[in-house]
C-alpha cells in the first residue's frame, strides 16, 4: 500500500485499442483556430492517452493500432516506446496518412475539435492485422468508440474485445465521445450503446452521459439508466466536481482537487489510466468502497495535474506528482 491509503500500481499487462494522432493546439487560449498565432505539436489520441498515462504511474502497457508509415507516425510509436509503452500491437499503413486533429482551447481551457481523417491509417486497421497473443496477455483491455465509426477498423475492434473477453482480461470502456467523427448524432449513439453491455469498467464524462440517456440530467437515476448486468463499476466523471461512481452494492461521490486549469486535454484519459492501474491486480478493490474512494481520489489528482499543462502526453502526471498533490489534501 502507498499513501493514503492508495493501492500499489499493478504490474498486470494494461491493454489500450484504439486510435493515436497529433493534436494541433493553439499557442493562445480563447481564440478560433483561424485565429491561432500558431499551434503546439502534441501527441494524443484517447487510447493512447491511457496507455501512458498507465506506464507514466509505473503501470505495464501496450498500445494496439494503426499509424500511417509516415513521420508522424513513426514519431508517435516512438513517443510510446520512450514512455516504456509497448508499441508490439502497432502496424503502419502505407497508403493513408497519421490522423491530426487541430484543438481549439477556449477560454475556460475547454476545447472545440477539427479533424483530419479521410480516412486516416487508424480507421484501416483489420483483423487479421491484430497481434492475438498481445491483446490475450492483457489483464485488462481498455478502448474507446472511434474505433467503431467505419470498417475495417470496426470489426478489428470487435475481434479484440472478444478475444481479451476470452483471455480472461477486464474489459473497460470510455466512450470518448467526438461528435464531428460520427455521420450522425443518432449513429454515435447507437454505435457506442452496440457494445455497451460487454464491458465491465465504464467510464463516461457528464456531457456523455447527457448524450447517451437524452436527459439534461447528471444525476443517480440518470446514470443507473446505463447499468447493465454485466457492469461492476460505472464512473461519471464531473470536471472540477470530481466523479461518481456506482457498482452493484454501493455508489457515491469523490470531490475534485482545485489546480490552475490550462487545457482539459488528457484529463479523463490520466483518471481512467490511474484507476486501472490501481485495480488491474486486485479487481476486489471495486468491491470495497473505502479502497475504491481512495483509488478515486488518486485518479481525481491525476486528472487535475494534467490540466495544468497543455496537451495530453506531457501533462500526465508521475505517481510522485499524484500523491503530493493527495497528500496534501487541497
Amino acid at each position: 500500500m502507498a499513501a493514503n491509503g492508495v493501492p500499489s500500481t499493478g504490474k498486470g499487462q494494461i491493454v489500450s485499442f484504439g486510435e493515436m494522432l497529433i493534436d494541433f493546439v493553439p499557442t493562445v487560449s480563447g481564440v478560433s483556430l483561424a485565429e491561432a498565432p500558431g499551434f503546439l505539436k502534441a501527441p494524443g489520441g484517447a487510447p493512447a492517452n491511457v496507455a501512458i498515462a498507465v506506464a507514466r504511474l509505473g503501470g505495464k502497457a501496450a498500445f494496439v493500432g494503426k499509424l500511417g508509415d509516415d513521420e508522424f507516425g513513426h514519431m508517435l510509436a516512438g513517443i510510446l516506446k520512450e514512455n516504456g509503452v509497448s508499441a508490439d500491437g502497432i502496424n503502419f499503413d502505407k497508403g493513408a496518412r497519421t490522423a491530426l486533429a487541430f484543438v481549439t482551447l477556449r477560454a475556460d481551457g475547454e476545447r472545440e475539435f477539427m479533424f483530419y481523417r479521410n480516412p486516416s491509417a487508424d480507421m484501416l486497421l483489420e483483423p487479421e492485422e491484430l497481434n492475438l497473443e498481445l491483446i490475450k496477455s492483457a489483464k485488462v483491455f481498455h478502448y474507446g468508440s472511434i474505433s467503431l465509426i467505419v470498417e475495417p477498423c470496426r470489426s478489428a475492434h470487435i475481434k479484440a474485445m472478444e478475444v481479451a473477453k476470452e483471455a480472461g482480461a477486464l474489459l473497460s470502456y470510455d466512450p470518448n465521445l467526438r461528435l464531428p467523427l460520427w455521420p450522425s448524432p443518432k449513429e454515435a449513439r447507437e454505435q457506442i450503446l452496440s457494445i455497451w453491455d460487454k464491458a465491465e469498467v465504464i467510464k463516461v464524462s457528464d456531457v456523455e452521459l447527457e448524450f447517451l440517456t437524452g436527459s439534461d440530467k447528471i444525476d443517480d437515476e440518470s446514470a443507473l439508466s446505463l447499468w447493465h448486468p454485466n457492469l461492476k463499476l460505472l464512473l461519471v466523471t464531473l470536471g472540477e466536481h470530481g466523479c461518481r461512481y456506482y457498482t452493484k452494492d454501493f455508489h457515491g461521490s469523490v470531490e475534485a482537487f482545485h489546480v490552475n486549469t490550462v487545457d482539459t486535454t488528457g484529463a479523463g484519459d490520466a483518471f481512467i489510466g490511474a484507476l486501472l492501474s490501481k485495480i488491474v491486480d486486485d479487481q476486489s478493490i471495486i468491491e470495497d468502497e473505502a479502497r475504491l474512494r481512495a483509488v478515486l481520489k488518486f485518479a481525481n489528482a491525476c486528472g487535475a495535474i494534467t490540466t495544468t499543462k497543455k496537451g495530453a502526453i506531457p501533462a500526465l502526471p508521475t505517481e510522485t506528482e499524484v500523491l503530493s498533490l493527495v497528500n496534501k489534501g487541497v
